[in-house]
């Protein structure tokens, strides 16, 4: 490319931001009220914006900040500048993940996470001065639309205090069953994950069979959290085989997956003990695993988890992409992700019905039918909706949540509570 043609870097804006969340129980607590997430804006020499969306925890936002300066003057085409700038000046920072993972983090996985929205903003200048949508920039389309599968959680009817929300209580098989059933009426999915490891292994194994007697065609999926031990692990798997697709993250550490794959009859899938590529060859040496969930987020943006796509397809894994709460800019970005993917061979996550409308584009974009249809426009496809933006903006000033803590939050109602992994 010639000097004339390149397009740099003129500098970073980084809004944190809340929104409503509802009281979703998993493993290690309950969700707060207010959900926090960043939006990165990337603004460049023509006066493009390229945006990304990433957590919004105070310790990942400082170092959102610290990368945000050195990022001048950078060719939005440099991706491999980006990590080598991001890494110069990080360090050996090591951030704890707060969002879904072990806890355990590192130098790298730390790097890959704080890389990760503005990857995906200078992608989405890429297209934008190219006039050319992202997936085309991740490989080219390979389906016109992309499948994700119906979240189910077990949950309180609303907040302490606060009325119910309209999905209401779901404290066991009937209250996940009903919430399938609006689930499924409203956004057509055709899989359903339940998030379990909250209630003892066989309250949720009649829950499961539930939902198959009620969606007979419909493929499940139980993700407790590691709140298994290997010996619980093989239990409920021996107890719902027929009934499920995958069995995800039932126990901790690629040890222990290996000890449940070689006796479960259905695959496991994990988000939690491979979060990075120097992961990969013990689980396949182990056999831990048949399924990875990607998330850019966590895996240092789109182009390293098209990368990890191709690792899988190398070992003949399975794919599929992990949630977490997110906007429309982070569901535009798994999109292009799943529509440039040919390995995707499950239906991706998606928390996007539990955000209930709230979101920062001007139009976001629907599920019908189970899945979303990839955006042709250039770039992500999405516009940031400023006043929502700005709103949000002000709920974060005003939320007095600076770092998601499930526990602390479920310890306020039920002081007794203490997270173990595993509890049963």
């Amino acid at each position: 490319m010639s000097a004339a043609a390149r397009l740099g870097v003129t500098g970073v804006t980084i809004t944190p931001i809340a929104f409503p969340d509802p009281p979703l129980l998993n493993s290690a607590g309950v969700h707060q009220p207010w959900a926090l997430r960043a939006v990165v804006e990337v603004r460049a020499a023509d006066g493009s914006v390229g945006l990304g969306e990433t957590y919004g925890d105070a310790p990942h936002l400082a170092l959102l900040e610290r990368v945000a300066p050195v990022l001048d003057g950078l060719d939005v085409f440099d991706l491999n500048g980006l990590r080598a700038r991001a890494a110069a000046v990080l360090g050996g920072a090591d951030a704890p993940d707060r969002h879904g993972l072990t806890g355990a983090s590192s130098t790298g996985k730390t790097v890959a996470r704080v890389v990760s929205p503005f990857e995906v903003a200078l992608l989405d200048l890429q297209g934008r001065s190219t006039g050319r949508p992202v997936h085309d920039l991740l490989g080219g389309r390979v389906r016109d639309r992309v499948p994700f599968s119906g979240y189910l959680f077990y949950k309180w009817a609303g907040h302490p205090g606060a009325p119910a929300d309209e999905y209401g209580e779901a404290a066991g098989p009937d209250g996940i069953v009903a919430q399938a059933r609006r689930m499924v009426g409203r956004y057509g999915f055709g899989s359903l994950k339940l998030k379990g490891g909250v209630f003892p292994p066989e309250e949720e194994i009649a829950a499961v069979a539930a939902l198959h007697e009620a969606f007979p065609d419909h493929p499940l999926r139980l993700d407790p959290n590691c709140a298994w031990s290997v010996e619980t692990s093989v239990r409920v798997a021996d107890k719902t085989d027929g009934l499920l697709e995958y069995l995800e993250d039932p126990t901790s550490g690629l040890a222990g997956m290996a000890a449940v794959a070689a006796q479960a009859p259905m695959p496991l899938a994990t988000n939690m003990c491979v979060v990075q590529p120097a992961d990969l060859p013990e689980a396949v040496r182990r056999g831990s695993v048949q399924i990875v969930l990607a998330d850019h987020h966590y895996w240092g943006g789109l182009t390293e988890s098209a990368s990890l796509a191709a690792l899988c397809r190398t070992w003949g894994l399975g794919l599929s992409m992990h949630s977490n709460s997110h906007l429309g800019i982070s569901l535009a970005a798994m999109v292009h992700l799943g529509a440039a993917t040919p390995d995707l061979t499950y239906a991706a996550d998606t928390h996007t019905p539990w955000q209930l409308g709230a979101d920062v584009v001007t139009e976001p974009l629907e599920i019908t039918g189970g899945a979303v249809t990839v955006p042709d426009g250039p770039g992500l496809g999405v516009t940031l909706d400023r006043e929502a933006l700005a709103r949000m903006h002000a709920d974060y000033l005003a939320c007095g949540i600076r770092e998601r803590d499930d526990t602390g939050y479920l310890q306020r109602f039920e002081p007794s509570y203490t997270r173990r992994r595993p509890r049963w």
